[in-house]
């Protein structure tokens, strides 16, 4: 019984470096958004004596969103590779400019990304607001503020987990 049992707890810790293929798959998806980000870049260089403030005021709101979520991408993969499949052996893989991410502060850093994105689509919306439909504002307004709550509360729950860790002490 207890062989089945070491089987069995050797195969569930093994089954985490399925989520190597997720993370692979993340690797390719950066690639063809930083192709398409090239490309958003190279059609607003073409534009750039040609298009109106506004205009490109909303192109660079389009390429900071895709930075963004670029950015959000390379977090996901490196710290759900070290927090959930393998350390980073490389000596030279430094990873410390992400700071502490362990599974709590990741799902801060992920919220704050989601409302950063959130609040750029929002300001282009705004700037764009005579092609929405009052309806159409308010729900992505509604939609954004949910996001802004739950990065919140998410902060709000890791600061209270802090805290009930440290026997009540909270750690500044």
């Amino acid at each position: 019984m207890k062989s089945l049992e070491t089987l069995v707890e050797r195969i569930i810790l093994s089954s985490r470096w399925l989520l190597v293929v997720f993370y692979l798959g993340l690797v390719a998806a950066l690639a063809v958004y930083a192709v398409s980000f090239a490309y958003k870049f190279l059609k607003v260089a073409g534009n750039v004596f040609t298009l109106g403030e506004a205009e490109m005021i909303l192109a660079m709101l389009g390429l900071i969103d895709a930075a963004l979520v670029a950015s959000l991408i390379v977090m996901v993969m490196i710290s759900g590779y070290e927090n959930f499949v393998s350390r980073f052996d490389d000596a030279d893989a430094d990873v410390s400019f992400l700071g502490k991410l362990d599974s709590g502060s990741l799902k801060i850093k992920v919220a704050s990304s989601i409302v950063a994105i959130s609040s750029i689509h929002l300001l282009q919306v705004f700037l764009n607001a005579n092609q929405y439909s009052d309806g159409k504002i308010m729900w992505l307004t509604l939609m954004h503020l949910a996001f802004v709550v739950s990065a919140v509360m998410l902060g709000y729950l890791e600061t209270l987990m802090i805290s009930i860790k440290n026997g009540g002490k909270a750690k500044h």
